[in-house]
């Protein structure tokens, strides 16, 4: 079947791409990893003996960094509807974290409550800007809501977020329960797009009011 126009443009795009070369010289599952790796290189993200969640992890890059980082002493439990082939130092539950038996699980795994949840996730894209803006937005939104739930007081969160429709509401919603709130555009995402990483340090602690 031939590909579509903006199939080749992504091809060409991962053909020219450094981060996609440097991912396979070094044998990391995705060029994800490496924004992970700025974002901690800046901000001092992870330390050795750390409890962290990293939900949409598959392929695995983020989970496979912050794994080497916690160690010794530290756990990632990590948590996507794709299958993940197995990590080193990384627990892995397969389905929906916004789903109660999940979350559960989750829970479960992690044994206590959680220093650092990371979220890179993104929609499946549509080719319909307002949907999958809203998408996107509602993904960082849930994770927001997981993050309230797991994380330990003074704990923090890092989360993919789009800018454009939503995105001030979904800042000011983590101001509402982080002491510090920070957007951060590591070198490894691709300059046109509308990515941005949330950064919210300092969790308050307690759920969020009904």
């Amino acid at each position: 079947m031939p590909r579509s126009k903006s199939s080749r443009e992504w091809l060409r795009r991962q053909a020219r791409d450094p981060y996609v070369k440097k991912a396979r010289a070094e044998g990391a599952r995705s060029r994800a990893r490496f924004k992970l790796e700025q974002l901690d290189a800046r901000d001092r993200l992870l330390r050795p003996g750390m409890i962290v969640v990293d939900l949409g992890a598959a392929p695995g890059g983020w989970s496979e960094y912050a794994a080497r980082r916690v160690a010794p002493g530290g756990r990632v439990v990590a948590a996507d509807l794709l299958p993940m082939a197995p990590v080193p130092g990384v627990d892995f539950v397969r389905g929906d974290f916004a789903d109660p038996g999940v979350l559960d699980l989750i829970k479960e795994r992690l044994g206590s409550t959680a220093d650092l949840v990371i979220s890179d996730m993104a929609p499946n894209i549509s080719g319909v800007a307002a949907t999958d803006q809203a998408r996107g937005i509602a993904l960082a939104e849930r994770a927001f809501d997981f993050a309230v739930d797991v994380l330990r007081p003074g704990g923090t969160f890092l989360v993919k977020a789009f800018q454009g429709e939503g995105f001030d509401a979904l800042v000011r919603h983590l101001r509402e329960r982080f002491a510090k709130v920070a957007i951060r555009k590591p070198g490894a995402s691709r300059a046109e797009s509308r990515q941005v990483y949330l950064l919210a340090r300092g969790f308050s602690g307690g759920r969020a009011p009904a």
